[in-house]
């Protein structure tokens, strides 16, 4: 399968899905908000999302946006064989931005798919892919650490607790460490060998089952006080972590009187009374 790189502006109403290729966005004009299974993120001018294979996104554009997509499928040549190590990037979804030397690239890049169109189903694309997946890489991956220098992970887990109902984003929590993100991400992860997104995920899915277990709210609203943007979203990334639906879940620890095998021989000896 080959890379994919297109033009086109996000409709202005909020959609969603997922696929089975990885995938870029960067916004060329205007803005656009992500949110990829809990992440959510403004996206402006120059600045753009990494989107995982599988990993349910919403979006929305404003009404003068223009994005630039990549499509990536795995099998890609830009992700295969010499490039595999450029599959590392998708290991989470991430937001960035790019620097100048990028910026003239995107010019590049964007120049040669609106003059080229018709070079679409060759390996052409796959080229204009692996340079800049190669610089993202070379700035969003692990950097240089000083050893001594250890993160106060209470202090961010505290803000996290306290922020799970808003739009958090690594940037927000690099802040409190004042950091950049990608120093930011590289420690966190060295510390708790997650990504500052899985973490934030798995905090609003633990707390989400908290309230499932413990209260008897709609779904929407848990999914809302956890930071999802729907009940689909939350029920998508709740399945993932636990193997079970939200709302299933919730039935197997609060069983409903009628499924209680006494409850259910009582109603039986009372039938054969009748």
């Amino acid at each position: 399968m080959l890379s994919t790189i297109r033009h086109l502006p996000l409709d202005t109403a909020t959609r969603h899905h997922a696929h089975d290729f990885h995938q870029i966005v960067i916004t060329l004009c205007g803005t656009s908000d992500f949110e990829i299974e809990g992440l959510g993120g403004r996206v402006n001018a120059f600045s753009g999302c990494i989107v995982p294979a599988n990993h349910e996104h919403y979006y929305s554009g404003n009404p003068q946006n223009r994005q630039l997509i990549l499509d990536l499928p795995e099998q890609a040549p830009a992700l295969s064989g010499e490039h595999r190590e450029l599959v590392a990037l998708f290991d989470a979804p991430r937001f960035f931005s790019l620097d100048t030397a990028l910026r003239h690239y995107l010019a590049f890049l964007d120049s040669e798919i609106v003059q080229n169109p018709q070079r679409s189903d060759d390996l052409h694309h796959d080229r204009l892919a692996v340079t800049l997946l190669g610089a993202l890489k070379s700035r969003l991956g692990d950097d240089p650490m000083t050893p001594h220098k250890r993160l106060n992970l209470a202090n961010i887990h505290r803000y996290i607790q306290h922020h799970l109902s808003d739009d958090l984003r690594v940037a927000d929590l690099a802040r409190l460490a004042c950091l950049s993100e990608a120093h930011f991400s590289a420690r966190f992860r060295a510390q708790t060998g997650l990504s500052p997104w899985q973490y934030v995920r798995r905090e609003r899915l633990s707390a989400a089952r908290q309230l499932l277990l413990q209260s008897r709210l709609p779904l929407t609203d848990i999914a809302l006080q956890t930071g999802f943007a729907n009940q689909s979203a939350l029920s998508h990334a709740f399945r993932r972590r636990y193997g079970i639906a939200p709302r299933h879940f919730r039935e197997h620890a609060h069983p409903s009187p009628l499924h209680c095998p006494v409850t259910a021989w009582v109603t039986h000896i009372e039938s054969t009374r009748r």
